[in-house]
C-alpha cells in the first residue's frame, strides 16, 4: 500500500483479496469477491436502489449532501429536476410528479482511479449519481436512491465497481436513518 496526499492506495490487483479500502481516513467496506457487499435498499427497482424516510425534503436533502461532504467527496453538480419540469409543464402539458427532485453528482477519485484501472469502459459510470425526491401525492415521504454501478468485466472490475455499490449504499443509508 502507498500513501499519496493523505490517500492510501492499494494497486487494483491487490483489490481482490483487500477487505477494506481506506480513503482520506473513510473506511469503505465491501470489496468482496466480486460482488457487492453493498446493504440491501429498501427498495430495488432495477438498477435503482432506493431507501425512504419520513421528515422534511430539505433535511433529508441535507443529509444526503452532508454524507456525501463527510466522506471527504465534492459535489461537482447539484441539479434541480422537480424545478426543470415544473417550469416546463406548461410546454409539455406535464403533470405535477414531485414536491422536489433533486440529484447530487460526485467521484471519489481513489474509488473511480481503482474502476478505470481495472477497465478504462467503467469511465462510463462516472459520475455517481444520487437522487432525493419527494412525490407531489405523499409529502413527508422522502425518496434516496442511486444507479448501481454494474458487474461487469474482471474480477477486478467487479470488486471496484462493488467499492463502488458500497460507497453509494452507505450514503443513502446514512442521510435516512
Amino acid at each position: 500500500m502507498t500513501v499519496r496526499n493523505g490517500f492510501a492506495r492499494l494497486p487494483v490487483a491487490r483489490l481482490a483479496v483487500a477487505s477494506v479500502l481506506v480513503a482520506g481516513g473513510v473506511t469503505v467496506a465491501g470489496l468482496g469477491a466480486g460482488a457487492s457487499d453493498a446493504p440491501a435498499m429498501a427498495e430495488d427497482y432495477g438498477d435503482l436502489a432506493f431507501s425512504t424516510t419520513q421528515g422534511a425534503f430539505d433535511d433529508v436533502k441535507l443529509a444526503v449532501e452532508d454524507a456525501i461532504i463527510n466522506r471527504g467527496l465534492v459535489i461537482d453538480y447539484h441539479g434541480q429536476f422537480g424545478k426543470m419540469l415544473e417550469r416546463t409543464a406548461e410546454a409539455t402539458g406535464g403533470v405535477p410528479v414531485f414536491a422536489h427532485a433533486e440529484w447530487y453528482q460526485f467521484c471519489s477519485s481513489l474509488l473511480s482511479q481503482a474502476m478505470v484501472e481495472a477497465d478504462p469502459r467503467n469511465v462510463g459510470y462516472c459520475p455517481y449519481t444520487v437522487v432525493v425526491y419527494e412525490l407531489a401525492g405523499t409529502p413527508g415521504d422522502v425518496h434516496v436512491g442511486y444507479r448501481r454501478p454494474g458487474a461487469a468485466g474482471s474480477e477486478a472490475s467487479m470488486q471496484a465497481l462493488g467499492a463502488v455499490d458500497a460507497l453509494l449504499a452507505e450514503i443513502v443509508k446514512e442521510a435516512t436513518e
